[in-house]
């Protein structure tokens, strides 16, 4: 069976959106850029950061990425601020700042 290619933002007009702009396809957040919507932002602290990597692990967006350091730090295209990465931090290393508009 062929993998049918999820449309992107840039590709989709009104009248592809389905009423109430629900996304029924499964797997589709990580073709669009979601982060906008969140009102806080997770703030890594190196210092205390152990690379335990407990917050990729529960991340339920898959926004935690590893950097070339060793450490997992989110990509705020998809992170929509949740909070699960600074509560599951067993050092406190990430704390959870309100989102300041541009």
């Amino acid at each position: 069976m062929a993998k049918r290619k999820l449309k992107t933002g840039a590709d989709l007009t009104w009248k592809d959106m389905e009423v109430g702009n629900i996304v029924k396809e499964a797997g589709s957040a990580s073709a669009r850029e979601t982060g906008d919507w969140r009102t806080e932002r997770p703030i890594l602290d190196k210092e205390k950061c152990t690379k335990c990597a407990l917050c990729w692990v529960y991340c339920p967006d898959a926004a935690i990425k590893p950097t070339e350091e060793g450490y997992y730090e989110a990509d705020l295209y998809y992170c929509k601020g949740c909070g699960i990465c600074a509560d599951i931090c067993p050092v406190a290393a990430i704390t959870m700042t309100e989102e300041e508009e541009k």
